[in-house]
């Protein structure tokens, strides 16, 4: 019986060692490594971003400008002579018509010196009639006449000034209006000038703010004969119903602050404006060659706007800008830009400082557009 040893026969021989084949395998894997880690570098080369202009265009912008709220008539009632405050015929907060009895100081002593007045007057006018009588028949002279006339005169005045003092012991409403509190109560005892309260007109209210001098002269360089209209922005944020016309500025600038105060009237019929009261105006403010860039081409470092720059050779540098103006979806550029800047739109945050990108230009008009909202 025949034996075959077939061990050696089926097996292949090979002259190589292993440790050279480890050594292969270990340079494809680097191979592949560094093949795939190329693939990635040429696929972030060449991302491809969007870029754009800013938007030059003549356009308006409505700004909001702290503002006080006055009566168109906002006066303090005081006393005009002493005495003890008698009675008080309204009460506070109550409307009062033009003419109506607000206060009585105690009368008497007025009233006893314009009887005395008027006792006067009728004595002196007795001797002025048989002055008079005389006089015509040539027994007193021409000028003893004039005399008694002159003393008649004068006691008239002093009745008509008793008669005044006496009448200014009622304090009556010069204006219909709204009453203010009470500063003094019943029975006080007044002097001439104490203050007893405040009236205030509420038909029309006259609302003040302050105008940059930039903007002012911008508004003045567009403005017609006509008043502009102005909106007032009230404490809680609702926008008056009725519109207010600008009408007055002041005639000299603020040395400290630069600004000038500006005066728009609003009508108030529904009395819902007091005097006193805070709010906001909105006024609509005309931009010449304005630069318009979206604000999603923006971010923000310390409180300070950037925008990323291309330059002519594809690379990106952070540039700081200032702001003019903001609305929705647009940042109007007072400096830091100019018109045919390029700057980059999308994907502020896949980049980095001095970074050579690949880009796509979009026109700016074609860009602030697409907007949901935006200057016109």
């Amino acid at each position: 019986m025949a034996i075959y040893n077939i061990s050696n026969s089926t097996r292949p021989k090979t002259n190589i060692p292993m440790k050279q084949i480890l050594i292969v395998i270990s340079l494809c894997a680097m191979w592949g490594c560094t093949s795939y880690a190329n693939k990635e570098e040429t696929k972030e080369e060449e991302t491809e971003f969007l870029v754009t202009s800013p938007l030059q265009k003549d356009t308006t912008v409505t700004k909001d400008y702290v503002a006080q709220i006055h009566s168109i008539q906002h006066i303090e009632l005081r006393a005009l002579e002493k005495g003890y405050l008698q009675k008080i015929y309204v009460d506070e907060g109550q409307y009062v018509q033009k003419g109506q009895l607000m206060f009585q100081i105690m009368p008497m002593m007025y009233q006893a010196e314009r009887q005395k007045a008027e006792a006067e007057v009728n004595f002196v006018g007795i001797e002025f009639q048989n002055t008079k009588k005389l006089a015509d028949s040539n027994i007193v002279s021409r000028n003893e006449l004039a005399l008694a006339k002159a003393k008649l005169d004068k006691a008239k005045a002093e009745l008509a000034l008793a008669q005044t003092h006496l009448q200014f012991t009622q304090i009556r409403a010069p204006f219909s209006g709204i009453m203010d509190h009470f500063q003094v109560r019943l029975g006080s005892l007044l002097d001439e000038g104490d203050l007893l309260t405040t009236l205030s007109d509420n038909s029309k209210m006259w609302v003040y703010y302050n105008v940059p001098e930039a903007e002012y002269l911008d508004y003045k360089a567009t403005a017609n004969n006509s008043p502009i209209k102005v909106n007032l922005l009230m404490a809680n944020n609702k926008l008056f119903p009725y519109p207010g016309l600008v009408e007055t500025i002041e005639a000299d600038f603020n040395n400290e602050t630069g600004n000038i105060a500006f005066r728009a009237t609003f009508p108030n019929p529904k009395g819902l404006l007091r005097h006193g009261e805070t709010g906001n105006i909105q006024m609509t403010v005309p931009l010449s060659n304005a630069l318009i860039i979206p604000q999603k081409a923006t971010f923000e470092v310390l409180e300070k706007k950037y925008v990323y720059v291309v330059d002519k050779d594809n690379t990106i540098r952070s540039r700081e800008i200032t702001i003019a103006a903001e609305l929705p979806h647009i940042f109007v550029v007072k400096s830091g830009l100019k018109k045919d800047d390029k700057i980059l739109l999308e994907g502020l945050r896949q980049v980095r400082e001095n970074q050579k990108i690949h880009y796509r230009f979009q026109q700016p008009d074609a860009v602030i557009s697409h907007l949901d909202l935006y200057a016109e």
